[in-house]
C-alpha cells in the first residue's frame, strides 16, 4: 500500500510549534499551524489540503505557497516531498451575472 495513503499509520499527536502562526498561503491567509493540523486531521495529500483549507486557490493559484505547503505536509508525514503528488489544478473561475449570459450572441443579430 502507498505509504502516503495508509491512513492507519500513526503520525503522532499534533504538537503546536512556535512558528505555527506564520502565514504560508498569503492569498487565503492560511498559517503553517493550520496546514500541520489538517495533516493530523487526516488530510495526507496536497489535493485534500487544498480542498480542506483552500491553499493555492487564491489569486496566485499556488505560485507562492505550493512548495512551502508541500514541504510542510511532507515533514508532518515524515516522507520526502518527492513522494507527494501535485495538487489538482483548475482554471480560476469568476462569477458572471445572468444578464451577460442572456445577452450572449444577441449582438450578432
Amino acid at each position: 500500500m502507498n505509504q502516503i495513503n495508509d491512513r492507519s499509520r500513526d503520525i503522532g499527536a499534533f504538537v503546536p510549534a512556535p512558528d505555527d502562526d506564520m502565514i504560508i498561503c498569503r492569498c487565503e491567509e492560511i498559517t503553517k499551524g493550520e496546514i500541520r493540523k489538517a495533516v493530523h486531521d487526516g488530510m495526507f495529500t496536497l489535493t485534500e489540503i487544498r480542498r480542506y483549507l483552500r491553499t493555492g486557490m487564491g489569486l496566485c493559484q499556488g505560485q507562492t505557497c505550493a512548495k512551502l505547503v508541500k514541504g510542510i505536509v511532507a515533514r508532518e508525514l515524515n516522507i520526502s516531498p518527492a513522494q507527494l503528488e501535485p495538487a489538482t489544478s483548475r482554471v480560476p473561475m469568476r462569477p458572471i451575472e445572468m444578464h451577460v449570459l442572456a445577452n450572449e450572441g444577441k449582438e450578432d443579430e
